[in-house]
């Protein structure tokens, strides 16, 4: 695991075509991402899909994450072996791309990167897209088992203590100025807002370590989160990177905390 980078370039990947590429594409608003993939994505890219492979439903939260059971079979069908190293993209960001890295590395496979500047990079490079699907031979299904520790549940979110609790999302959907997915506007009392943009520079690309180690040095063992546990990735991603302790998810973030009227919402600025 230590020498498999956190993060690769266009170049890199056109240089290590035994990878496995996953395609990640998805948005709120639409199209579906099939649609996206099958438009034309990386060659060789298999086609992952954030609402059926990578969440289980019921709750909590919008995005709840599947069994071990349900993760270790999509990690066989996808063909991704115990050594297999896995590169992730989405259209450029990494924000939605960021959510399997996670689940990757906190079911101990630690052989996962991300795309920097995901799918344009790729295109914006004259890089070939294709719109075949490969023919994968399945991986043998291996018994896999969530790391607790980098995972937090609603009850450790309140008892928390002195670690910090981060909010990924946009300044204005933290501050409860607008919410456009789930019922009640604002965020979790206590928490800061490190928005997952931020970690990036104008090209979509990752800062460089230094400067998102001074993003995030101050904080003490962060939980992360988001509206439903998929962007909070992207900031622990960054804090990986950064090359600081690792960081919790709080999976069910704000889709979980508020679905529940009786649970305390803050409004406003961070007081950071």
């Amino acid at each position: 695991m230590s020498d498999t980078p956190l993060l690769v370039d266009v170049k890199w990947l056109s240089q290590h075509p035994h990878v496995r590429i996953a395609d990640l594409r998805w948005s709120f608003k639409g199209p579906p991402a099939r649609k996206m993939y099958e438009g034309g994505h990386i060659p060789g890219a298999v086609f992952v899909d954030l609402d059926v492979d990578l969440a289980a439903h019921p709750g909590p939260g919008r995005h709840p994450f599947p069994s071990e059971e349900q993760f270790a079979r999509l990690l066989s069908r996808l063909g991704i072996a115990e050594e297999t190293h896995v590169v992730v993209y989405d259209e450029g960001n990494n924000s939605v791309a960021a959510r399997f890295w996670f689940m990757l590395r906190a079911h101990g496979h630690g052989r996962a990167s991300l795309l920097d500047g995901g799918l344009k990079a790729w295109t914006d490079a004259g890089l070939p897209s294709s719109r075949e699907e490969p023919r994968i031979e399945p991986a043998p299904l291996r018994k896999l088992k969530l790391d607790r520790s980098r995972v937090a549940d609603i009850e450790q979110v309140k008892s928390r203590g002195s670690a910090t609790l981060l909010d990924a999302r946009a300044p204005e959907r933290y501050r409860g100025e607008t919410e456009p997915i789930d019922k009640r506007a604002g965020h979790i009392p206590g928490a800061l807002n490190a928005s997952w943009a931020a970690n990036l520079m104008n090209d979509l690309r990752f800062r460089p370590p230094a400067e998102l180690r001074n993003l995030y040095k101050t904080y003490k063992s962060p939980i992360v989160s988001c509206g439903s546990g998929v962007t909070a990735c992207h900031d622990a991603f960054a804090i990986e990177l950064a090359g600081l302790p690792p960081a919790r998810l709080y999976v069910g973030s704000w889709s979980d905390w508020s679905s529940d009227p009786s649970r305390p919402i803050a409004t406003g600025a961070d007081p950071g």
